[in-house]
């Protein structure tokens, strides 16, 4: 009887050649893989970083809509006289309204909104007042009130843009940041003229404008303009 033969099956293990094709083929899937997860990330970050600024300019054009709708034809006392507080030119609006408990004291503000500039950019700022004749005065750690005019006045960009002081009376609020555009236009018919027209200032009349138009853009966001009815005082 002939003996079974005995077949040896050796393993056959890998080249050289193959374990580097193979570490290449590795090492490509993998940066494809981290590009992807990269232009994910950054695409997401792009994504949330426009849609909080268009949140933001929906909030500031909510805000504005519904202060300037609610402005009131009042007066306060500057130099010993009566004077209007609804007042404006291009790049400052300033208006009595009221504010709600939530920002500070209840009740009616004279409230400016202008541009400023700051080291970082421009930044659309509102400054308020509570409308009582020892906060329009001022305190030692919060500035008078003093209405536009003609002459122009004084910038409040020495006082941080966020602040509250005395009570909450008085405070100053950061709204947007980096605004390449700003402008303001007013709609009505001034003291002395017969028919009503867009004017690019509103100072020192005796009556509200009709109309109001905002242009408000940011350095990475514009928006449609916005025109505000204000309220007929008749």
């Amino acid at each position: 009887m002939k003996p079974i033969p005995t077949t040896v099956v050796r393993a056959r293990g890998f080249t050289l050649i193959e374990l580097v094709i193979a570490l290449a083929i590795i090492s490509l899937i993998s940066l494809l893989l981290f590009s992807g997860l990269r232009l994910g990330s950054r695409s997401w970050e792009s994504v949330e970083k426009v849609s909080g600024q268009i949140s933001d300019l929906r909030l500031i054009d909510g805000f504005l809509m519904r202060t300037l709708r609610q402005a009131r034809a009042a007066t306060a006392v500057f130099d010993g006289a009566p004077t209007p507080i609804f007042a404006g030119n291009e790049a400052r609006l300033e208006l009595a309204a009221p504010l709600s408990g939530h920002v500070g004291i209840s009740g009616l503000y004279v409230l400016r909104l202008e541009l400023e500039e700051r080291p970082s950019g421009k930044a659309l700022v509102l400054t308020r007042w509570y409308l009582h004749p020892e906060i329009l005065e001022g305190g030692d750690d919060f500035p008078p009130w003093e209405p536009i005019k003609e002459e122009g006045i004084d910038s409040l960009s020495d006082y941080p843009s966020n602040m509250d002081a005395a009570g909450g009376a008085f405070g100053r609020t950061l709204l947007l940041e980096d605004v390449s555009l700003f402008e303001i236009a007013y709609y009505g018919q001034p003291d002395g003229e017969t028919e009503p027209d867009w004017h690019d200032e509103w100072l020192e009349q005796s009556r509200l404008p009709t109309l109001i138009q905002l242009r408000l853009a940011t350095e990475t966001q514009s928006w449609p303009d916005l025109i505000i009815a204000l309220p007929n005082p008749s």
